[in-house]
């Protein structure tokens, strides 16, 4: 029972108590988060106070919600009601606790997973390795040596080990997808105002999406159909009605229109990368390709625009505290504010002509194919890389393939291509706005077809 789904079925049922999983999961985290680092904050008590309550609610005959007894845990930027909010800093330790749950966290305790602990990231969601200064690297558990990937490298890793069946996680430049390829788990970023972010601390604004990390495609279409709904609390929050997507899973994709992205999504990449997309290409008999116009100029203006929200988000503290921040990230942040205004209205404008170029690409293809990372997980403390005989940077083109596809809020399922004998690969599976049903119901034919899973991982952590 290592999915989500199952776990709640066997509570419902009375296999097994809402207690006993949690005790499990527990048990789980105390014996091998030494060697991982997943978890900032582990919230024993009030997991097994809120199990009990749900063994209670059964013993009565109340239904006890579509996750009962699931173990959870975010990544610790979402507010957790009497826990302080780090956002993965130093400077937050110092604010008092939450006093109320974030709402996606709600929603998902009102549905009867239980909530099991707080998980590392990079320091304000501003990196994609997790490697933070404050609170240490989290590792990757197919290989303890290496980066688990980030900004929500605690989130996938717990999924990845088996600690937890789900996570959530946000991302703004890729930091759910990242995470998820490198760690061998299914990741969704969902449309961007999809989903709720009241009670997340952001980094950028137009940028920031929340979103699920799982083992299977079906707890992730479980999780994403109880996180949608309108929130005053969020400005950004959609007021589209609910579309669910679970019951959509098993249907037909023989008329959803599958292309592959060419041109800057087949450059930079390691050829295992390409290769990984390629493989779905060829189980879904995909030979189309699509052009995504400009995507370099994307990313560069993603850089410009998230550099200098999140710069301005922080500034008083740039001032009053420098040295108080990872130094990775406040010297990024001082660039970010260093930008001109001119820059940043011209970066903007130049997202709004992408994203008229990108919905004409829509109009002929359903789903795009796409790496998700150029490269497997790189080792920690690794600096560079060499990709196409040039020496690069690793840290900010683990997001070369993610960027351009945040910048206008695309949905997208990174899932976990596994190889044996070799570490994971994760491939994009893009969509228009609002069509997070048609990537769910092709990464579920994938699934079926053994092309994508995430099994547990052990042997890395003996």
């Amino acid at each position: 029972m290592n999915d989500a789904v199952s776990i709640a079925a066997a509570v419902r049922e009375g296999k097994v108590s809402a207690v006993e999983v949690t005790k499990a999961a527990l048990a789980q985290i105390a014996a091998r988060d030494t060697q991982l680092n997943c978890f900032t904050a582990v919230t024993a008590e009030t997991a097994l106070t809120d199990a009990a309550r749900i063994d209670r609610e059964i013993a009565q005959g109340n239904n006890p919600g579509t996750l009962a007894g699931v173990p959870f845990a975010v990544k610790n930027l979402f507010d957790i009601t009497g826990l302080t909010t780090l956002a993965g800093s130093k400077i937050n330790a110092d604010n008092p606790a939450a006093t109320q749950d974030a709402t996606a966290m709600a929603k998902l305790k009102q549905a009867g997973a239980v909530l099991v602990g707080a998980l590392n990231m990079d320091e304000y969601a501003y990196g994609f390795v997790t490697e933070n200064s404050h609170y240490g690297a989290t590792h990757n558990p197919h290989d303890l040596q290496r980066v688990a990937g980030g900004s929500s490298g605690g989130s996938a890793a717990a999924v990845a080990a088996g600690l937890v069946p789900l996570t959530l996680g946000s991302d703004t430049n890729g930091s759910i997808r990242v995470p998820a390829a490198l760690c061998g788990v299914f990741g969704l970023k969902p449309t961007y105002g999809r989903l709720s972010r009241a009670g997340v601390a952001l980094f950028s604004s137009s940028f920031d999406h929340i979103g699920p990390f799982a083992r299977s495609v079906q707890d992730i279409a479980t999780v994403f159909d109880l996180l949608q709904g309108e929130d005053d609390r969020d400005p950004i929050c959609t007021k589209r009605p609910p579309e669910l997507v679970l019951s959509q899973l098993k249907q037909d994709i023989s008329d959803i229109r599958i292309a592959i992205a060419a041109d800057y999504f087949t450059k930079g990449a390691e050829p295992e990368a390409l290769a990984a997309v390629q493989k779905v290409a060829d189980a879904l008999n995909v030979t189309e390709y699509v052009t995504i116009p400009e995507a370099h100029r994307a990313r560069a203006a993603a850089f410009v625009i998230t550099a200098s929200e999140g710069a301005n988000l922080h500034l008083d503290k740039l001032q009053s505290r420098p040295q108080d921040f990872d130094s990775a990230t406040r010297d990024r942040f001082l660039a970010g504010a260093l930008i001109p205004n001119s820059w940043y209205l011209q970066a903007q404008r130049f997202r709004k002509w992408y994203r008229d170029r990108v919905r004409e690409v829509f109009q002929n293809v359903d789903v795009i194919l796409a790496p998700t990372t150029p490269i497997s997980a790189p080792l920690i403390g690794q600096q560079t890389m060499i990709l196409d005989g040039e020496e690069i940077l690793v840290r900010p083109h683990l997001g070369l393939f993610t960027q351009p596809l945040s910048f206008i809020g695309l949905p997208v399922l990174s899932v976990p291509i596994q190889r044996q004998n070799a570490l994971p690969l994760g491939v994009q599976l893009i969509a228009a706005p609002y069509n997070e049903a048609l990537i769910l119901q092709v990464a579920a034919v994938l699934e079926s077809r053994g092309i994508v899973s995430a099994p547990v991982i052990f042997n890395a952590l003996n």
